[in-house]
């Protein structure tokens, strides 16, 4: 969910609505660790609504029908036109994971001066499911949103396509924003423990509203130095949105053997790649 409108993977461009690094501190730079990974565990409540998350997403692993559904929801909305497999999903989340995901988050951390393993560790202890399923096709709502409040993000087209899953996706999306910004949501203090950026949730909310909107707003996309690498770069376009990642996915071999094949030799993403995304 961490991905960088992929529309035939295009329109993930920097623009005037950037993130670059905060301008006041917060809890994730001002507490100390052992304090950060109390705060990210949380009390009774949080703990309870962690297992609870992680009891759907298992769940949901096993639920062919509502992938299903979902799939087919997309299909209505348009980010969908030809379905991948569920091994071709996990190869093509592999893929993001290795070209996307990881490079520009570990980038990022850097020029903030966070150690990106600790980051990932309250990432963890906050939301486990938000790692467990790095898609969010198989993950619940609150999930998704939860990991969109979590993470500065790349680019948050992606999971607000995915919350188009849902019927309520985007207004539970707008209302727990709020809930945030407020100090009234149940997981403020967790999340509070692993944003590093106090102004991230505001400028979220704006740019969530905007698109809905309009989707041709300008995208929130975070500030990166590897933009400059025509692979990173061509990769970054591909995953930025759910249906660039849905082709990219739909495109693989769909047998076993060939996935593996394929992800031995690949070692960097093929820049012409993203022509058939």
């Amino acid at each position: 969910m961490q991905a960088a409108s992929r529309l035939n993977g295009a329109n993930a461009k920097p623009s005037g609505a950037g993130q670059g690094r905060p301008s006041a501190s917060s809890a994730r730079r001002s507490e100390p660790a052992l304090r950060l990974i109390l705060r990210a565990i949380g009390g009774k409540e949080q703990v309870a609504g962690k297992l609870g998350r992680l009891g759907r997403t298992l769940r949901l692993y096993a639920d062919a029908a509502e992938l299903e559904r979902r799939l087919s929801e997309l299909e209505r909305r348009g980010h969908l036109e030809r379905r991948p497999t569920r091994l071709q999903i996990a190869f093509g989340a592999l893929d993001m994971l290795r070209f996307v995901i990881v490079p520009f988050a570990r980038d990022y951390y850097r020029q903030q001066g966070i150690d990106f393993n600790f980051h990932q560790l309250l990432r963890f202890l906050d939301d486990p499911v938000s790692i467990v399923d790095p898609t969010g096709l198989l993950s619940d709502k609150d999930t998704i949103i939860g990991h969109l409040m979590q993470v500065v993000h790349l680019n948050p087209v992606y999971d607000l396509q995915l919350l188009e899953m849902f019927p309520d996706g985007l207004d539970e999306l707008e209302r727990q924003i709020q809930a945030m910004l407020g100090g009234t949501h149940p997981r403020a203090s967790t999340i509070g423990a692993i944003v590093e950026d106090p102004g991230y949730h505001a400028r979220l909310l704006d740019y969530v509203r905007g698109w809905r909107r309009d989707r041709s707003t300008p995208e929130l996309v975070r500030e990166s130095t590897l933009r400059g690498d025509p692979s990173l770069s061509a990769a970054e376009r591909t995953f930025a949105t759910l249906p660039g990642f849905l082709s990219y996915a739909a495109a693989l071999p769909g047998d076993l053997r060939g996935l593996l094949a394929r992800y031995r030799a690949l070692r960097h993403f093929p820049v012409l790649a993203e022509a058939a995304a």
